[in-house]
């Protein structure tokens, strides 16, 4: 049976092991201190003073439109080239998502777009950092504060990338990371928000928390067993456990990165002036590389062929828009994002993850090269 080359997979060490088992001997697998440590590491790696560690990445997503105050009548403008979680969050709240269309080369959210869907109810603008490439923040930002929107970015693709220079995680009002084995790094299940504002920190704090002011530990500090549920909220809380492993995977998320880019750049130079097509990278970002999406012709024959030849392809992602759920709710359809709609028919995802080895992107370049020209694979 041929062994199929996932196209995303954790990297998982002794030392990751290590940190686990350290932890489960500790007195804390909960609201204990591996949380905070994990929480300050990766905001001071995104440079900002605030970060909130949940469950998921989608309880990340809900947490930023809770503390934003979205709710029913709101409006928040998301792109339909991502994972649903992007626009459900928005429902979670009563609020209701727009799908603005995004550029035709990067698959980012349009600017442009952005600002054709502004209404009197629009509060604020999801931009999601498709496949590890940063938006264009600057022209984002300047339509964010002409209509006095709120920004926050979905970089759950994007831990480690960078704007002119500026990580991503200090570009927008809230930055949300995902944990999930195939991310950058991983907790098993896991989130984050990072902000520079202490108060909505303090507002997803409480979130994650059944909308409870006080955790276990921190009553066991002040010695009181007094708490008081202010609103309501959720346990989106991430253990111990889990930022024990998400700071031992941190400290390796450079060589991590370094590994992504160098396929991508093997990718690059294989598939140069072919019919596989890339997706375009402007200048002044740097990429982080959590997927590798190419646009070929015959999508559906070509994935069929790799999935056979045990190349573990995928599609990243079907438009929001068209998922029956938003059409029956929303009203969506085709015809509402056309860039993303013609996208979705060419785009493949092909394998990219740090343990892949140069003989592992040997057989993926010959045989994406070969199912696109309709050989036999």
């Amino acid at each position: 049976m041929t062994r199929t080359i996932p196209y995303g997979r954790q990297s998982i060490d002794e030392d990751d092991i290590r940190a686990v088992a350290e932890t489960l001997r500790s007195d804390y697998l909960t609201t204990g201190p591996r949380v905070a440590e994990f929480e300050a590491a990766v905001a001071g790696r995104c440079g900002v003073a605030q970060g909130v560690a949940v469950s998921s990445g989608t309880a990340a997503l809900h947490a930023a439109m809770h503390a934003l105050g979205i709710g029913p009548g709101d409006e928040v403008i998301v792109p339909p080239m991502t994972f649903a979680a992007t626009a459900n969050c928005v429902l979670y709240q009563g609020g209701t998502p727009v799908f603005a269309d995004v550029d035709p080369d990067t698959l980012l959210l349009s600017p442009a777009e952005v600002e054709r869907r502004i209404t009197p109810r629009t509060r604020a603008v999801i931009a999601v950092d498709y496949a590890g490439l940063p938006c264009d923040w600057d022209a984002l930002r300047a339509v964010a504060g002409r209509h006095g929107l709120a920004l926050v970015a979905d970089g759950c693709h994007a831990l480690g990338a960078e704007h002119h220079g500026r990580p991503v995680g200090s570009l927008a009002d809230m930055t949300v990371f995902s944990f999930h084995p195939v991310k950058h790094i991983a907790t098993g299940e896991g989130g984050m928000i990072v902000t520079a504002d202490a108060a909505l920190a303090d507002r997803l704090r409480i979130f994650r928390n059944h909308g409870i002011t006080t955790d276990h530990r921190s009553r066991e500090a002040s010695g009181s067993w007094r708490y008081e549920m202010v609103e309501l909220g959720y346990n989106y809380r991430l253990t111990d456990i889990q930022c024990a492993l998400g700071l031992s995977q941190l400290a390796k998320l450079p060589a991590f990165l370094e590994r992504r880019r160098a396929i991508a750049r093997t990718y690059d130079a294989a598939f140069a002036g072919t019919a596989v097509r890339p997706l375009a990278r402007p200048g002044g970002r740097l990429h982080a590389y959590h997927l590798y999406v190419v646009r070929v012709p015959r999508r559906g024959e070509v994935f069929a062929s790799l999935r056979a030849a045990g190349i573990g392809v995928n599609v990243h992602y079907i438009p929001v828009h068209l998922h029956p759920y938003y059409r029956e709710r929303l009203g969506t359809g085709p015809g509402l994002c056309p860039v993303a709609e013609a996208a979705y028919e060419e785009i493949l995802s092909l394998p990219l993850f740090p343990g892949m080895t140069d003989a592992e992107c040997a057989t993926v370049i010959a045989a994406v090269l070969g199912a696109a020209q309709g050989e036999p694979t």
